[in-house]
Formats: C-alpha cells, structure tokens, sequence
C-alpha cells in the first residue's frame, strides 16, 4: 500500500469543490467493494470516500466508549490511521462495516487504555456531561446517553458493546481480554446502574 498517507486528520481531510460526503445508504455494496479495493492498491481519493462513508458512524461508537468529545476525536483519528494500514486485512467475508465495527472497538479500547493517566483526572460526572454537551450533533442527547456516559469504564464498555453494538459476550470477553462471566456480570452492573439512575429521576 502506498506508504506516503501516513496520517489521517479528520477535521482537515481536503474535500473536491463540487463533491459531497457520502452516506452508506447512497452507495451499493458492489461500489462500496470498488472503492475499498482501489484504496487497497494505495488509492488516496477511494480512502477518502471511505472515510466520508464511515466517519459518523465510527466517532459515533468511539464517543460511546470514551465519553469524551476530545477523546473520541483522537480515537477516531488512530482509527482511520489503522485502517488504511491494515486494509488489506480485509478478505470480504463480511460486511465492511461489520469489519471496520470490530477494529474501531478494539483500536478505541487500546488507545483509552494507553491514555489512562490523562483519562483518570478527566473521569467524573460532571466533566463528563459537560463535554457531553459539546459532542457533534450527529450524538443523540438522549437520558440513555448521558447515563452511559456515567458508568464506571468497564461498565461502560460492555453496555455499548453488547446492548448497543450488538456483540455478543464472547466477543465482547475477547475484545476486553476478559472471561464472558465478567462480561455478564460488568453488562448486569451496567444495567442497574442505569435503572437506578432513572429511578431517581
């Protein structure tokens, strides 16, 4: 692959004059399989389009996981900068979405992991939601989601992977090098955390 894209900057990615950001329902599988193939051979334009494809959808999953907009903007980023990497990882046997959900989960994962000295000072309710409040407004401001947002890490983790993504526990446990009990037990503290919450209310 072309080795001279080595940083992916998503508030400064140039867009053509004329063009326009594409979502995934404006494009067939068929196109959508051409485009990723040309930015497999290096093809910078065909990234481009793949990110514009995927972009909301991928801060949307690292907002929910990190809880914090400068965060999540970061993640994103190490996101696209492992996707054109490891592109050619991708064989077709699932969808490209399916694909690029499982590596946006574990590159997110591994980079709050890495940040966790600066996270740890950043981690309270009221941080938190005020952050929240400056998010992109493709995040929905919704209880559900500012409940989110006050679980404990792990916690956290799980409730989006599972309930919101859709992973089941074992891969969830595989994601979060954790045994599926923990997974169940961390989603269960997840979810009367939460009803506790909108019991109070």
């Amino acid at each position: 692959m072309n080795p001279e894209l080595t940083v992916v900057d998503i508030n400064k990615v140039p867009i053509a004059e004329g063009s326009q950001q594409h979502s995934l329902g404006q494009k067939s599988l068929q196109q959508e399989s051409e485009i990723i193939e040309a930015a497999k051979n290096g093809n910078k334009s065909a990234f481009k389009q793949l990110y514009d494809m995927h972009i909301g959808r991928v801060y949307g999953l690292c907002f929910r996981l990190c809880a914090d907009k400068s965060l999540a903007e970061d993640a994103t980023q190490e996101v696209f900068i492992q996707l054109w990497q490891k592109l050619d990882n991708f064989e077709g046997n699932s969808q490209f979405s399916t694909w690029l959900h499982s590596v946006t989960s574990n590159v997110t994962i591994s980079y709050i992991r890495k940040q966790r000295g600066w996270w740890q000072k950043m981690l309270n309710i009221e941080q938190t939601t005020a952050m929240e409040n400056e998010a992109e407004a493709s995040i929905a401001e919704t209880d559900l989601e500012e409940y989110i947002y006050r679980l404990p890490e792990r916690a956290r983790w799980v409730f989006v992977l599972h309930a919101i993504e859709g992973y089941r526990h074992e891969e969830v446990a595989k994601m979060l090098d954790m045994a599926v009990g923990s997974s169940k037990a961390h989603f269960h503290r997840a979810k009367v955390l939460i009803q506790g919450w909108i019991d109070d209310e």
